[in-house]
């Protein structure tokens, strides 16, 4: 007897390498996993480089969308194995709960249907405005075109997106302390 069907999940994996002044200086893995109206997605980023002294930066990203809308983001940052930062995303009731370091700091009463992971995964054709999920804010998005994006943060730093046949190639990012690319590679 059938009582209803069980889909098996569909996972995509990408991986990018971080590059800075020409040298690999880290990378970037994400994945997303596809179970009926959920996807989940996740990315790690680990960046080990010198500004005046030896700095590893880890971030983790842990989002899930339901029937199109974010359900809940955990980012986690951590600086030299140091927690950093850390903010969550979370919907009740009927608003988005935003808790940054342990505080709440705010409450999203618009829907979110578009965040920064997902530019991984998917051009924001016709995408105006997307969620940070690091910084519990929406972010400005210009397209420019040929496939080209800019996206401007609540600071001002400006991420140049540039995609092929809809898939992301490669990113200039401005991260306030440091500006990087990201570039698509073929490892698994």
């Amino acid at each position: 007897m059938n009582l209803g069907s069980v889909s098996n999940p569909s996972e995509e994996k990408i991986y990018f390498d971080i590059v800075r002044n020409n040298k690999v200086i880290g990378s970037l893995k994400a994945t997303r996993t596809i179970k009926d109206s959920k996807i989940h997605y996740q990315s790690s980023t680990t960046i080990e480089t010198k500004i005046i002294k030896d700095i590893r930066v880890n971030y983790k990203y842990d989002v899930t969308f339901e029937a199109e809308l974010l359900e809940k983001s955990n980012v986690n940052i951590t600086v030299n194995e140091n927690p950093h930062a850390k903010t969550v995303t979370e919907w009740e009731d009927d608003s988005y709960q935003v808790v940054k370091n342990g505080k709440n700091e705010n409450i999203i009463n618009d829907s979110i249907s578009y965040s920064t992971v997902q530019m991984y995964f998917k051009e924001p054709v016709n995408i105006n405005t997307c969620y940070s999920e690091q910084n519990g804010s929406f972010n400005t998005i210009i397209a420019m075109g040929n496939h080209t994006y800019k996206k401007v943060n609540s600071k001002e730093n400006e991420n140049i997106y540039y995609y092929d046949m809809g898939i992301l190639k490669k990113a200039t990012i401005d991260g306030g302390l440091i500006k990087f690319e990201i570039v698509a590679s073929n490892k698994q």
